[in-house]
């Protein structure tokens, strides 16, 4: 049975491999996936990631242990070092299915001889153009809604990456595939002139094909870093296709039962890389939960120091009720209309001027001052941003921000909390709460903290020591003697916050984020009230420590961009607890990278 196999997938990351990963996990398989980079992998949470390295293959041994079959994309241009490969992958695993090209490059018909002559089960995938190709069109289709490239009676059949996934998943997990060479294209022929005006159709934007030279497309080409060999071969298969187009295969719906994806259905699910707009919630006026509209606005550019982030999630702050009524207007003006959102977790779809250290493709993380993140893209600066955790799900992360840097600074710029110290944590069943428990456990300090009934068990999952019931017990009465820090995250009257005076011991300290607490003139003990500031650094460390399993996040729901308003109405009736995620649920699911040439070579 598929569930009982275990499946290493080479090249998980890319384009097609994704699409492998994911298919194999519905497919129920056991995928385990190799990665140079373990922290950029950015992988769901089941597949188990395995550091490993084709130009190293005794690095391989580890990754292919108790392996069945394998899903192999060689990255090289030449077929040297593929023998030390191929021995190590057989003194293992059984099967090799090898992403080959309709082109078959020199290489690449090495490649295929060597696998024959390796011992191993193996098929070999060879697709013609993908869909994915028209991505290069995306930014002029966005700004100008034209295509400028020679070639456009080039006519080819466009694969959808799903479809290629689909046919690699059956030789992998079914019988009866060994020996067999899968020519693999879409269903229907179409000129690259008729692929952009579909695009247009979808998008409800007429786009315009205009054609100039090859060499004015070499010249753009090779400006972008593309090497010489590959730009001449694109051009040179595109000049052949005008007089003799590329046919259609029924290969994928025999191998998946299922007709091959027609390329208007990849538009559709990569339109949001060719909109110049986006869905945004925003509000244009202040006032209750009903000035929240959820609208479409128009698409951000990344500017110079800003990166374009194609938003995975954001996260409800409560705070932002009373940005929205206009409560915090005096100390945190904004300009209408405004789209909310501080909290942002996603990835890199444009690179300005002037940023380095980050790249199209990487997936961050970021607490955005001016907000913008309840939104399918938004433009920040690279400065705010790190690089995102590898053990947290990319919309969960969205819950970190805000909430981990408030915690941090609260707990370490203010209070000083440091090992052996009895910390109160008063309002931890929150958002901010639960990172503070963590953080202070991970320093050191016993955490009393207090929590409703129904934030108990989560606030005691995260390692406090002592959980007081706010709600039925007098703190007083519940402590065994004065605490060395108070830390006061709840909204509480000042009555209430000058009582937490009284549980600290002399010299001690409270630091609150919430109400000011004003201890009288002659107590000895130190108040302070403190607001949270980006710090990029810091955002950095929180995410190293949740990478190496000493911080965990929660997510209590996730909910659609669409119900912002409703999570407004919710939290302000006080039916709402824990972090909710907010899903943009943008159209394009796919990760921006480098783009398949015309015949196939996948990115």
């Amino acid at each position: 049975m598929p569930g009982q196999r275990r499946i290493l997938v080479i090249g998980a990351t890319g384009t097609v491999g994704r699409q492998v990963v994911a298919q194999l996990l519905e497919a129920g398989a056991e995928v385990r996936a190799l990665a140079r980079d373990l922290e950029a992998a950015g992988l769901p949470d089941s597949v188990e990631v395995v550091r490993g390295d084709l130009a190293d293959p005794d690095t391989l041994h580890v990754p292919l242990s108790g392996v069945e079959a394998v899903f192999l994309l060689w990255p090289f241009a030449t077929a040297e070092g593929m023998p030390a490969v191929l021995d190590v992958v057989a003194a293992h695993a059984r099967r090799v299915i090898y992403l080959s090209s309709a082109a078959a490059r020199g290489h690449e018909q090495q490649v295929e001889q060597l696998i024959e002559r390796s011992g191993l089960e193996w098929t070999f995938l060879r697709p013609h153009a993908f869909a994915t190709n028209a991505l290069r069109w995306a930014g002029q289709i966005r700004t100008e809604a034209v295509v400028r490239e020679p070639y456009g009676a080039a006519a080819m059949p466009p694969l959808h990456e799903r479809d290629l996934a689909a046919v690699a998943v059956h030789a992998l997990v079914d019988d009866g595939h060994n020996g067999a060479i899968y020519e693999l294209t879409g269903p229907e022929i179409l000129t690259r002139a008729e692929q952009a005006s579909i695009i247009g159709e979808v998008i409800g934007r007429p786009v315009r094909w205009e054609e100039t030279s090859p060499q004015t497309a070499r010249q753009q080409m090779l400006a972008q870093g593309w090497p010489s060999a590959a730009v001449d071969g694109i051009l040179q298969a595109q000049a052949e296709m005008v007089t003799e187009p590329r046919a259609t295969t029924a290969t994928v719906g025999e191998i998946t039962g299922a007709p091959a994806r027609t390329f208007r259905t990849w538009v559709t699910d990569h339109a949001g890389e060719f909109r110049d707009t986006m869905k945004a919630a925003r509000i244009h006026e202040y006032g209750d939960a009903s000035v929240i509209r959820y609208e479409e606005v128009s698409r951000p550019a990344s500017g110079p120091g800003e990166v374009l982030i194609r938003v995975a999630g954001t996260s409800f702050n409560p705070s932002e009720t009373a940005l929205r009524s206009g409560m915090l207007r005096a100390v945190l003006p904004v300009d209408l209309p405004y789209i909310l959102g501080w909290d942002v977790s996603g990835t890199i779809a444009e690179v300005g001027d002037d940023v380095e250290g980050l790249a199209v493709g990487d997936r961050v993380i970021g607490r955005l001052d001016a907000g913008g993140a309840a939104a399918e893209y938004v433009a920040a600066p690279a400065g705010m941003l790190a690089k995102a955790p590898v053990t947290v799900p990319l919309a969960d992360a969205a819950a970190i921000p805000v909430a981990a840097l408030t915690a941090w600074q609260v707990l370490f710029e203010q209070a000083h909390i440091t090992a052996g110290q009895r910390v109160l944590i008063n309002g931890a069943g929150g958002g901010v709460g639960l990172f503070a428990v963590q953080l202070a456990k991970y320093a050191g300090a016993t955490v009393i903290a207090t929590a409703s009934g129904r934030s108990a068990a989560a606030v005691r999952t995260y390692g406090a020591d002592h959980i007081i019931d706010y709600t039925t017990t007098a703190l007083a009465d519940a402590l065994d003697g004065p605490v060395d820090a108070v830390v006061n995250l709840a909204p509480i009257f000042p009555e209430a916050a000058v009582s937490l005076v009284s549980l600290l011991r002399p010299g001690g300290v409270i630091a609150s984020v919430a109400t000011p607490v004003e201890p009288a003139a002659d107590a000895d003990v130190t108040a302070l009230h403190m607001v949270a500031r980006n710090d990029a650094k810091q955002l950095g460390e929180i995410v190293g420590l949740l990478d190496v399993g000493a911080l965990i996040v929660d997510v209590a729901e996730s909910l659609p961009l669409s119900d912002l308003a409703l999570v407004h109405r919710r939290s302000e009736a006080g039916q709402t607890h824990g972090k909710i995620i907010i899903l943009p649920l943008n159209e394009s699911t796919s990760a921006p990278g480098t783009q398949a040439s015309e015949e196939g070579e996948s990115s």
